[in-house]
């Protein structure tokens, strides 16, 4: 209901904001109609309409752009309070069930189990605010050293098929030759860790049931490695491509309204690239084809 209200928001100041442009249009022309032979007058009024002009435009293009970042701030506060409120809502139960019931020692570990697991779901949440609050810094703080990053992503992809519980075929690596030499990365490992498991982590939630990831690192030349990240999900809407970076941006599909998280997973990874003087952007050929992430990094001299 607050989204499409604040839809309709939008709607009727663009309209008001072209009415309001289409109106000094009009009054302009009709007086340089009626005082064409004015020339200095006709010179000012001209200059002036224009500065009115622009100032309206830039008025409404403002005021437009902070309503679309309301409603994301909006989406990004109804999200948070679900990824904190669950897990706490199910630690609580389990904690009251211990207390007022005898519970068999087999079943107490599985409990044990799920409170660490929802445990682990909540710092998930809380770090990656976090982190998007550091990616908004211009400078990161961090020391850099060289990493190992063909290693780094295999601990990566390990860590996302333990927290999705996939099988190993479900995410599959391949590494271009490079000769033997191990390819490196000079930055911060904690970083860039984040930054692969967000892509991954990404790519899993939005293949559906039917989880076929591909990840592959190549080495195009002396200067640069490039991480490939390609799965068989929903898909992107060509307009959304460059869109996902943004903060708390999601890409809304029916098929998967279920899935829950920040917006800052991408985010977070394009101010990793950055700040490693890489860059990070996605491929897709629209609803249903899958979506490929692909990220690329300064190769550190061997």
């Amino acid at each position: 209901m607050r989204i499409s209200s604040r839809r309709g928001t939008i709607v009727f100041f663009l309209c008001l904001g072209v009415g309001l442009v289409a109106l000094a249009i009009a009054l302009n022309v009709g007086w340089i109609i009626l005082n064409w032979r004015e020339g200095v007058l006709l010179f000012f009024g001209i200059v002036f309409f224009a500065l009115i002009i622009a100032g309206m435009v830039v008025n409404t293009i403002f005021l437009v752009r902070e309503l679309r970042r309301s409603e994301q701030h909006d989406s990004f506060i109804n999200a948070v309070t679900h990824e904190l409120k669950t897990p706490v809502a199910s630690i609580r139960l389990h904690l009251e069930t211990l207390q007022r019931r005898d519970v068999a020692e087999l079943q107490k570990q599985e409990f044990y189990r799920l409170m660490l697991s929802d445990a682990d779901r909540l710092t998930d949440t809380v770090e990656q605010v976090l982190r998007a609050g550091r990616a908004g810094e211009k400078k990161t703080g961090r020391e850099k050293a060289e990493v190992d990053f063909g290693q780094l992503v295999r601990d990566c992809m390990d860590a996302t098929r333990s927290r999705h519980h996939l099988q190993p075929e479900a995410l599959r690596f391949q590494e271009a030759s490079n000769d033997g030499n191990t390819v490196r990365v000079r930055g911060n490992a904690e970083d860039l860790r984040t930054a692969v498991f967000n892509v991954l982590d990404n790519a899993v939630k939005y293949s559906g049931d039917n989880v076929d990831v591909r990840v592959q690192l190549e080495t195009p030349d002396e200067e640069r490695i490039v991480l490939r990240v390609q799965d068989q999900g929903v898909g992107i809407n060509p307009e959304d491509v460059k869109r996902i970076f943004r903060r708390f941006y999601r890409v809304t599909h029916r098929s998967m309204a279920h899935v829950k998280g920040t917006g800052l997973g991408l985010f977070i990874v394009k101010a990793i690239a950055q700040k490693h003087g890489g860059k990070v952007f996605a491929e897709s050929d629209g609803e249903g084809q899958g979506t490929t992430i692909v990220l690329e990094l300064p190769r550190s001299a061997a």
